[in-house]
């Protein structure tokens, strides 16, 4: 070889973003959520502002104005950013237009993203307030992602793509998670035949590849996940199957890690496994 000559180089992998969603670690405020993602290596976290049931107990942030603060100054600490907020579950009772502080809220926080559930059969009635609900967001900057869930009235991918073409919003994208994909009766492939431009980010976990007993899928969605590479799940084909360098949240509840372990111990496991799928598989990526 000559002095001319160089030694081919590689291409350079770029880190592709992670996320923490607040699913994972729900124990944690939202400022120690923040502080927990980026003491554990995250880019980013999913923050829980509207209870997904009534229910369901978060810390109320919309309208507690010294906690926002917090939240903000917690951001520009860390560097770590709000890559979405969640969860806008539509039922039959839903007033969309009592949300608009939430969404005002979202955009105040500099986030993207705003996730929702369709949980009304009434057909109609879902389309219509899920116009209202894109309609309200994309006044904001937001993009609304609409995530299917096998105990919802949007059971799968396909429900949710007839859904968006109906009401046609003008911008709004599906949510695919691992497990409501697995459970529905989904595969990774099935992607293939929609616009890649849907799938802003996609949420990442694990489970075994033995479905639940019939009427299970909500407890085991709801704190029996695993982290990749734990479980069953075609994971490696789950990430192939979007844009290179999609953004990838993790959101992984474990019942009885939450019980025994810290949210910031959860949270380091979950990105280290995170990390270790992603990595190999963008370094395998062409």
């Amino acid at each position: 070889m000559t002095t001319d000559e160089k030694t081919p180089q590689a291409p350079a992998v770029r880190r592709r973003l992670l996320s923490l969603a607040h699913f994972t670690v729900m124990d944690a405020d939202p400022v120690a959520l923040v502080e927990t993602g980026a003491a554990a290596g995250f880019d980013a976290v999913g923050l829980r502002i509207m209870p997904p049931f009534p229910t369901d107990r978060i810390v109320p942030v919309v309208g507690d104005v010294p906690l926002q603060r917090r939240i903000r100054a917690a951001m520009r600490d860390t560097g770590v950013g709000i890559l979405d907020v969640e969860a806008f579950w539509i039922f039959p009772e839903t007033d969309v237009m009592a949300w608009r502080p939430a969404l005002d809220l979202a955009a105040e926080l500099g986030v993207r993203h705003v996730l929702t559930v369709g949980n009304d059969p009434d057909r109609g009635r879902l389309a219509g307030n899920f116009a209202r609900f894109c309609e309200e967001a994309a006044a904001r900057g937001l993009r609304v992602m609409l995530e299917f869930i096998p105990y919802s009235a949007l059971r799968g991918l396909r429900d949710a793509v007839e859904l968006l073409a109906e009401v046609r919003p003008a911008d709004a994208g599906i949510l695919v998670d691992a497990i409501h994909l697995s459970r529905s009766g989904g595969h990774p492939a099935d992607l293939a035949g929609y616009d890649p431009g849907l799938f802003t980010y996609a949420h990442l976990c694990d489970v075994p590849a033995i479905p639940p007993a019939p009427g299970g899928e909500r407890d085991e969605a709801r704190g029996g996940r695993l982290y990749p590479g734990e479980g069953g799940l075609w994971l490696d084909a789950f990430v192939a199957a979007f844009p290179p360098g999609t953004p990838m949240a993790i959101e992984a509840p474990n019942a009885a890690r939450a019980a025994a372990l810290s949210p910031e111990e959860r949270a380091r496991m979950a990105a280290e496994a995170a990390r270790r799928l992603l990595s190999r598989l963008d370094c395998q990526a062409p």
